[in-house]
C-alpha cells in the first residue's frame, strides 16, 4: 500500500492521486502531502542512524532504494547559556542547521526532493536559489548521479557559486532578482521536463523541513517550546516546521501545541511577510528591489508568505524585521558568545530575538528554539568591513608576548 495517501489542495482541499503535480487545477493552490495512517511511538525512532531519514515513516519516499543520503540532519539543538544570559533568558536553545553536509537547512528539503525525482525517474534535476538551495540540489544531485541546472541572481554570495559549481551543477546566473530566476526556472522546468525541486516537485520537496521540527521535539525530550524564531525567505519553511508540530501531536507524540508562539524574521529591505503582519493585512505586498544584507532571504514575492501570515495567527505571533546593523551586531553576539558562526539568515533570528526580548513580547522564563539556517563562512563578506583588521609583524617573541593582554 503507498504510504501517500492524496495530494491534498491547501485551500479547497480537493484531492489527487500521487505524481508530478504541484498545483490544483480549480484554484490553483498548492497541494499538501497527505500520509496513510500510520502506528508511530516514541521509540520508533530511539536507535536509528542520526540523521533526518530517521523519521521515513513521514517522508514522502515509497522505496528506501530511492533515497539519496548525505547523512544531513539531526543537528545540534545548542543550549545557548552564555547568549541567554546576555540577554535574560533561561531556557535559550540553538537549532544549528548551519553544520549539515551543505551547511545550510536547505540539505533536507533538497535531499528528499531529489530522493524524489529519483523515484520519478526523472533525468535532470535543478532549483532557483538565493543560494544554498543551489549548493544542496547541487550536492544532492552529485550522489544521485543527475544534471543539475542551478537558477540564481547573479549578485549572491561568490561562496555559494562555487560550491555549487564545485558539486558540478550548471549555474545560470540571472542578471534579475530572484522572483526573476523563480519564473525562468518554472517555464523551463515544464517545457524541458526538468524536476525543479522547489517549483514542480513542492509538495515533496517541502517535507523535507519538517524535520526540524521533529528533531526539535526529540531533542527536548517530548516537551514542547514556548517560542519558535524562525526565518523568513519564501516561508515554505515556517509552514512546514508548524506541519511537523501538528503530525506528532496528532500521532499523539506531544501535547497540546496551541500556546506555542511563533515568530517570523526577515531583514529590513525584504520583509515582505512582516510589513503584511505590522499592518495587520491578509495581503502580501511584493518588494520588487531586495536591499538586504541577508540575501538568502531576499524573496520579494514570497509564495507561502500568506501562509505564514496564517500560521502566525494560528500560534499567536509576532514578526519583526531587523536591519543590517541589527543583524551584523547578532551574527557576532552569537559567535562571541556560543561559539557559532551563522551567515545573515541566522543574524535575523538573533536579532528578532533580541527585539522580543527587549519589548517584552518572551518572558525569561519560556523555553525558546531560535532557528539558524546557514553557516557564516559562506558569508563572509557581512562582516568582513567591520571586524578587526590582522596586523602582520615579525616572529619576534618579545614584540609579541606585549601584544598579549
Amino acid at each position: 500500500m503507498s504510504k501517500i495517501r492524496v495530494l491534498r489542495c491547501r485551500e479547497c482541499k480537493r484531492e489527487y492521486e500521487p505524481s508530478m503535480r504541484y498545483i490544483c487545477e480549480d484554484c490553483f493552490g498548492p497541494l499538501d502531502v497527505i500520509y496513510t495512517s500510520t502506528k508511530i511511538n516514541r521509540n520508533t525512532f530511539a536507535n536509528r542512524e542520526k540523521n533526518y531519514w530517521r523519521y521515513i515513516e513521514l517522508l514522502p519516499i515509497e522505496n528506501n532504494s530511492n533515497i539519496v543520503n548525505l547523512n544531513a540532519g539531526f543537528t545540534p539543538l545548542h543550549k545557548a547559556d552564555r547568549l541567554g544570559e546576555v540577554l535574560g533568558l533561561k531556557n535559550l536553545y540553538i537549532k544549528n542547521d548551519s553544520v549539515n553536509t551543505s551547511f545550510s537547512f536547505k540539505d533536507r528539503p533538497a535531499g528528499v526532493a531529489i530522493s524524489k525525482a529519483k523515484e520519478f525517474r526523472l533525468k535532470h534535476v535543478g532549483c532557483a536559489s538565493t543560494g544554498n538551495l543551489a549548493s544542496a540540489t547541487a550536492a544532492h544531485a552529485a550522489k544521485a548521479n543527475l544534471p543539475c541546472y542551478i537558477f540564481a541572481p547573479s549578485n549572491i554570495e561568490e561562496a555559494k557559486i562555487a560550491q555549487a559549481l564545485a558539486y558540478g551543477a550548471h549555474f545560470i546566473a540571472i542578471n534579475g532578482t530572484y522572483d526573476d530566476a523563480n519564473r525562468v526556472a518554472a517555464q523551463i522546468g515544464d517545457t524541458k521536463g526538468i524536476g525543479i525541486v522547489n517549483i514542480n516537485m513542492r509538495p515533496y520537496y517541502v517535507e523535507g523541513s519538517k524535520t526540524l521540527a521533529f528533531e526539535v521535539i526529540e531533542q527536548l525530550s517530548y516537551q514542547v517550546p514556548d517560542h519558535l524564531i524562525i526565518p523568513v525567505a519564501s516561508g515554505a519553511m515556517l509552514n512546514a516546521i508548524c506541519k511537523g508540530f501538528e503530525e506528532f501531536q496528532e500521532l499523539g507524540l506531544i501535547d497540546d501545541i496551541s500556546n506555542m508562539h511563533i515568530t517570523a524574521a526577515q531583514g529590513k529591505g525584504c520583509a515582505p511577510v512582516v510589513d503584511a503582519y505590522k499592518k495587520k493585512s491578509d495581503e502580501i505586498v511584493p518588494v520588487e528591489h531586495p536591499n538586504t544584507i541577508a540575501k538568502s532571504l531576499a524573496i520579494g514575492e514570497p509564495g507561502d508568505g500568506l501562509y505564514v501570515l496564517r500560521r502566525l495567527k494560528q500560534f499567536n505571533g509576532f514578526a519583526e524585521d531587523p536591519d543590517d546593523n541589527e543583524i551584523i551586531d547578532a551574527i557576532l553576539l552569537l559567535a562571541k558568545t556560543e561559539g557559532i558562526f551563522t551567515e545573515p539568515a541566522g543574524g535575523v533570528s538573533i536579532a528578532s530575538l533580541k527585539r522580543l526580548v527587549e519589548n517584552g513580547s518572551i518572558d525569561k522564563d519560556q523555553m525558546v528554539v531560535c532557528y539558524v539556517t546557514g553557516n557564516g563562512l559562506k558569508t563572509v563578506e557581512a562582516i568582513t568591513h567591520i571586524i578587526p583588521k590582522v596586523n602582520i609583524v615579525k616572529p619576534d617573541i618579545e614584540v609579541i608576548v606585549n601584544m598579549i593582554r
